[in-house]
C-alpha cells in the first residue's frame, strides 16, 4: 500500500512548482510540474499558474491518498491569514494564496489542510529532514538565487515569528556595502548579493554578461571583474551569517539556490569572512552547500505537511 502523500507547492519570483512528496522526503517520480510567475505577471496569470501546477499534481496523484498541501512562498507572508506579498512579484500584495489553493481543491471535491509558510522555512525544514542539517538542531537554511531567503530551526523547533517571516536574512543590512535600491533597501543583503544584483554590480564594473551563468563562466576563466563580484558577494553573505550567529548561536548554515552554485570558491570566501569574527562562538558555525538537489524547495513544502509537529501552532 502506498503511504499517504503531501502535495507540495513552491512559489517563487520566476516560477511556481508542484510535486507529490512521500513521508520519507522523496519526490514522487513524474509528479513535478512548473509554470511561470515573474515581476511582470498579472494577478490573473499568477492564479492560472498556481491552478495549473496544483491540478497537474492532483492528476499525478491518480487516486493515491493525500494528507495535506504544503505551500512554501517567497516572503513576506502573513501566515495567520494565509496572505502572500512576494517581493519580486509586485502584482501580489496581501494575496490570499491559501484560500485560492483551497478553492482549487474544493473544485475537485477535496477538503485537505493547507499549510502556508515562507519558502525559507520550508527549505530549512527540508535540510533538517533529509539534507545537510540532519541531526543538527540550531540551523539556518538559506537560498541564494533570484533573491535571498532563509529560515530558522532553534533548539530543534521551527521559528516562524508571529507573522511567519522570521529568518528573512535577505533583508538584513550589511555594513560597508551598497547594492541596488529596487524592491527593498540598497544596503540589504539581497540588494547586494543575490544573483541578479551581483551581476548588476559586475556590469557597473565593465562586465558584459547578463546573467549568473555567464558570471560563473567568467569567474572560472579568471576574469578579474567576475572574481571581484563573487568575492564581494561571499564577503557580504559571510558578514550576514556572522551577525545571525551572534544573535542565535547557530551551529550550521546550509545554502542552496542556483547562484550559490556559481563556484565552490563562494563558500570559501563566506567561511573565511566568518573566521575573522572576534567571537569564538560565531567562528564555530559551519557553512555548507545544501544537501538537497533542485527538488529541495518542494521537499521542504512537503515537510510542512509530513513534519508539521516542528511548526508552531497558529
Amino acid at each position: 500500500m502506498t503511504p499517504p502523500l503531501a502535495l507540495a507547492v513552491d512559489f517563487g519570483g520566476t516560477k511556481v512548482e508542484s510535486a507529490l512528496v512521500t513521508p520519507d522526503g522523496e519526490v514522487v517520480p513524474d509528479s513535478r510540474h512548473r509554470a511561470p510567475t515573474g515581476r511582470e505577471a498579472t494577478s490573473e496569470l499568477l492564479q492560472a499558474s498556481v491552478r495549473e501546477v496544483v491540478e497537474r499534481a492532483l492528476d499525478a496523484a491518480d487516486g493515491e491518498e493525500l494528507v495535506g498541501v504544503g505551500i512554501g512562498c517567497a516572503g513576506p507572508i502573513d501566515r495567520a491569514r494565509g496572505l502572500v506579498s512576494p517581493l519580486n512579484v509586485p502584482n501580489w500584495r496581501d494575496y490570499d494564496l491559501r484560500s485560492f489553493v483551497e478553492s482549487v481543491l474544493a473544485e475537485r471535491g477535496l477538503e485537505l489542510p493547507v499549510t502556508l509558510e515562507m519558502d525559507g522555512v520550508a527549505i530549512t525544514m527540508a535540510e533538517h529532514w533529509v539534507g545537510a542539517a540532519q541531526g543538527v538542531d540550531n540551523v539556518m537554511g538559506m537560498v541564494v538565487s533570484t533573491g535571498i531567503g532563509g529560515g530558522l530551526i532553534v533548539g530543534g523547533r521551527v521559528i516562524t515569528g508571529p507573522t511567519g517571516n522570521a529568518g528573512h536574512i535577505g533583508h538584513v543590512e550589511v555594513a560597508g556595502y551598497e547594492g541596488e535600491d529596487t524592491f527593498g533597501k540598497a544596503t540589504s543583503l539581497e540588494a547586494i548579493a543575490s544573483g541578479p544584483h551581483t551581476v548588476a554590480w559586475a556590469r557597473r564594473q565593465g562586465f558584459s554578461g547578463t546573467n549568473g551563468e555567464a558570471l560563473a563562466a567568467a569567474y572560472a576563466a579568471g576574469d578579474p571583474v567576475a572574481r571581484a563580484a563573487i568575492e564581494r558577494t561571499g564577503r557580504a553573505v559571510g558578514q550576514a551569517i556572522a551577525s545571525a550567529t551572534a544573535l542565535l548561536d547557530l551551529e550550521l548554515v546550509a545554502i542552496g539556490g542556483g547562484f550559490s552554485q556559481a563556484t565552490p570558491d563562494l563558500f570559501e570566501v563566506i567561511n573565511a569572512t566568518i573566521a575573522e569574527h572576534y567571537f569564538g562562538f560565531v567562528r564555530k558555525v559551519r557553512v555548507v552547500a545544501s544537501g538537497l538537489s533542485g527538488e529541495g524547495p518542494l521537499i521542504g513544502a512537503g515537510a510542512l505537511v509530513h513534519r508539521a509537529e516542528l511548526l508552531p501552532a497558529r
